[in-house]
Protein backbone atom coordinates (compact mmCIF):
# COMPACT_ATOMS: atom_id res chain seq x y z
CA UNK A 1 0.00 0.00 0.00
CA UNK A 2 1.51 3.66 -0.97
CA UNK A 3 0.78 6.48 0.80
CA UNK A 4 0.84 9.89 -0.70
CA UNK A 5 -0.37 13.44 0.92
CA UNK A 6 -1.82 16.58 -0.81
CA UNK A 7 0.36 19.69 0.56
CA UNK A 8 -2.61 20.92 1.71
CA UNK A 9 -2.48 17.99 4.17
CA UNK A 10 1.16 18.37 4.89
CA UNK A 11 -0.07 21.45 6.10
CA UNK A 12 -2.98 20.87 8.28
CA UNK A 13 -0.32 18.49 10.01
CA UNK A 14 2.44 21.56 10.31
CA UNK A 15 -0.15 23.32 12.24
CA UNK A 16 -1.76 21.02 14.37
CA UNK A 17 2.24 19.71 15.51
CA UNK A 18 2.13 22.81 17.63
CA UNK A 19 -0.53 21.42 19.58
CA UNK A 20 -0.39 18.34 19.56
CA UNK A 21 3.21 16.95 19.62
CA UNK A 22 2.52 13.13 18.37
CA UNK A 23 0.44 13.40 15.68
CA UNK A 24 3.27 12.36 13.15
CA UNK A 25 3.46 9.15 15.38
CA UNK A 26 -0.85 9.18 16.15
CA UNK A 27 -0.57 9.10 12.22
CA UNK A 28 1.52 6.25 11.55
CA UNK A 29 -0.87 4.08 13.90
CA UNK A 30 -3.72 5.15 11.90
CA UNK A 31 -1.57 4.09 8.72
CA UNK A 32 -0.54 0.83 9.87
CA UNK A 33 -4.07 -0.10 10.21
CA UNK A 34 -5.13 1.37 7.19
CA UNK A 35 -2.87 -0.51 5.28
CA UNK A 36 -4.66 -3.96 6.85
CA UNK A 37 -8.10 -2.45 6.62
CA UNK A 38 -8.50 0.44 3.90
CA UNK A 39 -12.06 0.63 3.57
CA UNK A 40 -14.33 2.34 5.98
CA UNK A 41 -15.49 0.61 9.20
CA UNK A 42 -17.83 2.14 11.05
CA UNK A 43 -18.07 3.26 13.74
CA UNK A 44 -14.76 4.57 13.60
CA UNK A 45 -14.69 5.44 9.72
CA UNK A 46 -17.43 6.61 7.26
CA UNK A 47 -17.87 6.83 3.71
CA UNK A 48 -18.59 10.46 2.98
CA UNK A 49 -21.62 10.20 0.40
CA UNK A 50 -23.27 12.92 -1.97
CA UNK A 51 -19.62 14.07 -3.11
CA UNK A 52 -20.39 13.44 -6.98
CA UNK A 53 -16.99 11.60 -7.73
CA UNK A 54 -16.15 7.91 -8.13
CA UNK A 55 -13.48 8.32 -5.36
CA UNK A 56 -14.18 6.42 -2.38
CA UNK A 57 -13.45 9.10 0.13
CA UNK A 58 -13.86 8.32 3.87
CA UNK A 59 -13.21 10.25 7.06
CA UNK A 60 -11.47 8.36 9.88
CA UNK A 61 -13.66 9.70 13.04
CA UNK A 62 -11.92 7.88 15.97
CA UNK A 63 -7.97 8.31 16.41
CA UNK A 64 -6.12 8.12 19.44
CA UNK A 65 -3.84 11.13 20.30
CA UNK A 66 -1.07 10.28 22.96
CA UNK A 67 -0.85 14.17 23.39
CA UNK A 68 -4.66 13.94 24.43
CA UNK A 69 -3.93 11.36 27.50
CA UNK A 70 -7.46 9.98 28.68
CA UNK A 71 -9.37 10.31 25.87
CA UNK A 72 -8.36 7.19 23.77
CA UNK A 73 -9.99 7.31 20.22
CA UNK A 74 -11.94 10.11 21.51
CA UNK A 75 -9.49 13.00 21.09
CA UNK A 76 -11.78 14.55 18.35
CA UNK A 77 -8.94 14.41 15.82
CA UNK A 78 -10.44 13.55 12.23
CA UNK A 79 -8.35 12.54 9.29
CA UNK A 80 -10.24 12.15 5.45
CA UNK A 81 -8.32 10.07 2.63
CA UNK A 82 -9.18 8.62 -1.11
CA UNK A 83 -8.90 4.54 -1.12
CA UNK A 84 -7.58 4.37 -4.40
CA UNK A 85 -8.06 0.55 -4.62
CA UNK A 86 -7.23 -0.11 -8.15
CA UNK A 87 -4.10 1.83 -7.40
CA UNK A 88 -3.31 -0.42 -3.92
CA UNK A 89 -2.86 3.46 -2.72
CA UNK A 90 -4.33 6.10 -0.76
CA UNK A 91 -4.17 10.04 -0.80
CA UNK A 92 -4.32 11.49 2.98
CA UNK A 93 -6.50 14.60 2.34
CA UNK A 94 -6.95 15.87 5.15
CA UNK A 95 -6.43 16.08 9.15
CA UNK A 96 -8.27 18.26 11.85
CA UNK A 97 -9.59 18.82 15.18
CA UNK A 98 -13.22 19.14 15.36
CA UNK A 99 -13.60 21.68 17.82
CA UNK A 100 -11.96 23.26 14.92
CA UNK A 101 -13.60 22.51 12.18
CA UNK A 102 -17.17 21.14 11.81
CA UNK A 103 -16.81 19.33 8.80
CA UNK A 104 -14.26 18.45 6.19
CA UNK A 105 -13.28 20.34 3.15
CA UNK A 106 -15.56 19.10 0.12
CA UNK A 107 -14.11 21.93 -1.85
CA UNK A 108 -10.49 20.42 -1.47
CA UNK A 109 -12.04 17.12 -2.29
CA UNK A 110 -13.15 17.89 -5.13
CA UNK A 111 -10.69 20.19 -6.39
CA UNK A 112 -7.91 17.02 -6.73
CA UNK A 113 -10.43 14.08 -7.22
CA UNK A 114 -13.34 15.74 -9.38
Amino acid sequence: MEFYELPEFEKDVKQLLKKYRTLNDDLEVVKSILIKKPDDRPPFSFLINNLGIKTCVIKVKKIACKALKGSGVNSGLRLIYAYLKEENAIVLIEVYHKNDKKMEDRQRIMDNFS
